[in-house]
């Protein structure tokens, strides 16, 4: 099992990687221009902390899953991630956008993002996290 953890550890953290390189610089770029004034000049951001941000949300992520979640499977990966990420996304799109003044474009965009990333990630999780299948060996006689 502590394979498979950390395989989906790494599966998580990359394909959030690429998503959020899609979401931000592709999709939502025009918006982080328009409220420049709101972000740090690009020289002073800290993207090597944000590299450890999003790999220590891996590692939890896929550690909720793993402890908590009774009957492992592709299907309880995808209903696990989009709760996750129905849940981070209102706080970090809708809860930003109520006291931060971007537009609701880019709010939605968080929300939205939010919850695509973790879906994946749910199902990421969902297909390398499961149950051991059981052997014709374990399996009870007919």
């Amino acid at each position: 099992m502590a394979k498979k953890i950390v395989l989906a550890v790494i599966a998580v953290f990359v394909a959030w990687e690429v998503l959020d390189l899609l979401i931000h610089t592709v999709i939502l770029s025009g918006a982080y221009q328009a409220t420049s004034n709101l972000w740090r000049p690009e020289g002073e951001m800290k993207m090597g902390l944000m590299l450890i941000v999003t790999f220590l949300a891996a590692i939890f992520f896929v550690l909720i899953y793993a402890l908590l979640v009774a009957n492992k499977g592709t299907g309880a990966g995808i209903k696990y991630g989009l709760l996750f990420g129905l849940a981070t996304g209102i706080s970090m799109g809708y809860g930003t956008y109520s006291v931060m003044p971007i537009p609701y474009g880019m709010a939605f965009g968080w929300f939205l993002g939010s919850v695509i990333e973790a879906t994946v990630a749910g199902w990421l999780v969902g297909v390398i996290v499961k149950e051991a299948e059981a052997t014709a060996a374990q399996a009870p006689a007919a």
